[in-house]
């Protein structure tokens, strides 16, 4: 006669035998595979990192089949196991205990990220462009791109225009960070990049949540063109570059007011003509979060520039700043200039709703994410 205690110490084993055998059955639902990516920029290679961790999804499902095998086993051999409500509350009471699934230390890899920055600050505006263009390629129509899959790490998406540079900087930078933090997925890094380098340049502390599962290929890699450009239509600012904007961030689920919070992220950084042609600060303060773009943009004369390269604006006589012609036609357009003004008097008001949107950008076309501590 087995006792309830000696049969609960026997299904143990057989869970165990049990997920043994289902982890030696099914490495593809549990591993990625190291892979070597090709700059097309650069005509340099660079390692992308495997995700050595289970995926939640995977990791689950995973559970489930080893728990009913285990409970399989126990039935031939005549084994009886203590009473549950369900297979399902058996499955959660093992699974919480278990240690197949590696819990990644967010507030580790958000220092580490910050140590780059103190270091270089910056390297912050740079985190914050990577951020958003590994989310900024989602279509809600039909659910493709955005930052689920960290495809952007991919030779063929940073191969895009807009993308021009990041691979030797951002993607190179944290790189190490990545292969520090055994379970840390590309796609949760460089979203968590994003926020903690606005936080590092005295931006506020935006909700980030994790359980992003990077994708092993680049077929889901969508193709050129999702991110918005600098100018559309004819040269400078005119309603073709309203209309583009509308278009680019419409069709993530943007509306005019959070087109114009989330332009306030060109606060920071600045424009290097060997990557996008245009060159240049927006403002004096490049590795400062704050609503300077907003102000600047409403009280400054910004005039043609005089030059070789792309049609942009800088600001009168002094000529040491620039905007974009889509920076500009916030101006011109009523219902974006609405909104420039808002956050050009209040930037509080601006630190909340750019924060607000900068989260909606990085869930974009993620689900079961769970909020996450980093800070």
């Amino acid at each position: 006669m087995i006792n309830s205690c000696s049969s609960m110490k026997i299904f143990a084993l057989l869970w165990s035998v049990s997920t043994t055998l289902a982890f030696t059955a099914s490495p593809g639902d549990c591993f990625s595979k190291k892979r070597v990516l090709s700059s097309q920029q650069s005509n340099q290679q660079h390692q992308d990192a495997s995700d050595t961790s289970l995926a939640a999804i995977s990791s689950r499902r995973l559970v489930l089949q080893t728990g009913i095998a285990a409970i399989a086993a126990a039935t031939i051999l005549g084994i009886s196991l203590p009473s549950f409500a369900s297979t399902s509350d058996l499955v959660e009471s093992l699974s919480t205990s278990s240690s197949t699934t590696g819990t990644v230390d967010y507030k580790a890899v958000a220092s580490d990220i910050a140590a780059l920055i103190k270091q270089d600050p910056n390297k912050g505006p740079t985190m914050v462009r990577l951020a958003w263009h590994s989310c900024g390629t989602y279509d809600a129509s039909d659910q493709t791109g955005g930052s689920s899959s960290g495809s952007i790490r991919f030779a063929k998406e940073l191969a895009h225009g807009g993308n021009a540079g990041l691979a030797l900087s951002a993607v190179a930078w944290l790189e190490p960070v990545y292969e520090k933090h055994a379970g840390l997925s590309h796609a949760d890094l460089y979203t968590l990049a994003g926020v903690v380098a606005i936080h590092e340049m005295k931006g506020p502390v935006i909700q980030w949540k994790s359980g992003r599962i990077d994708a092993l290929d680049d077929q889901g890699v969508t193709a050129d063109g999702r991110l918005p450009n600098a100018d559309s239509g004819p040269p400078l600012a005119d309603p073709t570059d309203a209309k583009h904007v509308r278009q680019v961030f419409n069709r993530m689920g943007f509306n005019d007011q959070e087109i114009v919070a989330l332009s306030g992220a060109h606060a920071l950084g600045r424009c290097h003509e060997n990557n996008s042609g245009y060159s240049g600060p927006w403002t004096p303060t490049p590795t400062t979060f704050n609503n300077a773009y907003y102000t600047l943009l409403t009280n400054l004369k910004w005039v043609p520039k005089d030059w070789s390269g792309p049609p942009q604006y800088v600001n009168g006589p002094t000529g040491q700043l620039m905007m974009l012609p889509t920076d500009v036609v916030l101006l011109q357009d009523k219902s974006f200039k609405k909104w420039v003004d808002v956050y050009a008097k209040d930037a509080q008001t601006f630190y909340d709703d750019f924060s607000k949107s900068f989260q909606k950008l990085e869930e974009l076309g993620t689900s079961g994410l769970v909020a996450t501590e980093w800070v």
